[in-house]
């Protein structure tokens, strides 16, 4: 609770970030996630990214359920992954993902799904340096926005 306005400068930081990319993101203050409530979940583990006492990145793990169709019966979807752009290449991200991934197995989830921009370039390079692969792209179609995009 500590870091909730950080956190919650950096949910910003992401909402800024991704209205390039997501034209269908409303202006001004938006909220991804109530993270205050997120914080106390049992079934959401916070990891924050700290350069000496300065919290410099985070990212939460989050265990649902998985469809009904899929093999394996949950999974641990990451979100509010974000780290400060003074320290962007120098794997903060990795570091983070790890501490989720040890999470996630230590609760028997082998399985972790997160979304990301197709056009995020920097951010795809990062997952998939990370061992994320991609094997879906979502489409979507609007009335009032020639191409969809």
């Amino acid at each position: 609770m500590a870091d909730l306005a950080t956190l919650n400068r950096f949910q910003q930081g992401i909402l800024d970030a991704e209205r390039a990319f997501d034209p269908t993101i409303k202006d001004g203050a938006v909220q991804y996630y109530d993270i205050a409530s997120m914080l106390t979940a049992d079934d959401i583990h916070f990891v924050v990214a700290q350069a000496g006492t300065r919290v410099v990145g985070c990212g939460y793990a989050r265990i649902e359920a998985a469809k009904h169709y899929l093999k394996h019966p949950v999974h641990a979807y990451l979100g509010l992954m974000y780290v400060d752009p003074q320290y962007r290449g120098r794997s903060v991200n990795l570091a983070i993902i790890d501490a989720l991934k040890d999470w996630s197995l230590s609760r028997g989830v082998g399985e972790m799904r997160l979304e990301v921009y197709r056009d995020n370039i920097a951010a795809v390079k990062a997952y998939e340096k990370a061992g994320f692969g991609q094997w879906m792209i979502q489409m979507r179609w609007a009335q009032n926005d020639a191409g969809g995009q």
